[in-house]
């Protein structure tokens, strides 16, 4: 028997609403309301099913995005996207593994969800004007100048130095050792002078209200974290969202996801997730795909 399309396009549909959602929880949502919409379908009048399919998740997931507006502007905090255990494979797709960094995800926040919507479908996805001009009701003009506005938005905020996964890799690893051992210099020494630190405990877990500036504040931040929990703190490389970066447990607890931007050989922005609720999908890789 052929498989059926959603099940085949799963990945690709969990990454679109993903991208737009920034949550792993949302975007499994979507996907089962995609699902029972798709379960109704007249099949023989579908013409492209992936065609279809992606239209269906991207309404399914404006939707979800314009009821969580609200939510996620009386969360406690800042808020994060949920990270993602994945395989160093993702990594191979360089456009796939940018677009859902914590990094990106924490850029496209800032768009609305339209205009989110368009971004993902266009400049990852690369859908034509027209497919996503249908897919949000929009004329396939109108979807361009969005597609614009996003694009400059984005460009405007996100990090725009590329390293080497090698590169990022030996800085994850010596931040990672730095923190457990308590080395308040060498984490000065692995961080740029700028570096901004943003915590999500989302009310849950201990976690700084706003972001933190500069990297002796970072630093003395980190340092005084591990002090507390010494003894019982262990650190673990991992790959989050296409990239390096590691795993923090207490008493063998997984306590916190860490991801690390690395410009110049240098931590630029350092993003903890901590709220208990966005650590589910570290134990098992989640297949993502264009």
């Amino acid at each position: 028997m052929t498989e059926d399309p959603f099940v085949t396009h799963r990945s690709l549909l969990f990454t679109v609403a993903y991208e737009m959602l920034g949550s792993a929880a949302d975007a499994e949502d979507v996907l089962q309301e995609s699902w029972l919409r798709w379960a109704g379908v007249d099949r023989s009048r579908v013409s492209d099913a992936r065609a279809y399919l992606v239209r269906t998740v991207t309404r399914q997931a404006l939707n979800r995005l314009r009821t969580l507006a609200r939510s996620r502007e009386d969360y406690v905090g800042e808020w994060l996207p949920d990270p993602l255990l994945t395989s160093p494979d993702v990594a191979e797709d360089v456009e796939l593994a940018e677009s859902v960094s914590i990094a990106m995800l924490t850029v496209l926040e800032t768009l609305g969800p339209t205009e989110r919507a368009v971004f993902v479908l266009r400049e990852v996805f690369e859908l034509p004007y027209g497919e996503i001009a249908e897919a949000i009701g929009k004329s396939a003009a109108t979807v361009r100048q969005i597609a614009r506005r996003a694009r400059e938005h984005v460009a405007a905020r996100q990090p725009r130095v590329q390293v080497s996964r090698s590169e990022q890799q030996a800085v994850v690893e010596r931040f990672l050792l730095a923190l457990r051992t308590g080395q308040l210099q060498e984490l000065v020494e692995v961080m740029a002078p700028d570096v901004v630190l943003i915590a999500d405990g989302g009310g849950l877990a201990a976690a700084a209200l706003t972001p933190i500036h500069g990297v002796v504040l970072v630093a003395k931040v980190l340092a005084r974290t591990n002090r507390i929990q010494m003894d019982a703190l262990t650190t673990t490389p991992v790959w989050l969202n296409g990239a390096p970066a590691g795993r923090i447990e207490i008493d063998g607890e997984l306590a916190t996801a860490v991801s690390l931007v690395v410009e110049d050989g240098r931590i630029t922005q350092v993003y903890l997730m901590r709220n208990p609720l966005k650590l589910t999908r570290l134990n098992e890789p989640v297949q993502l795909a264009r």
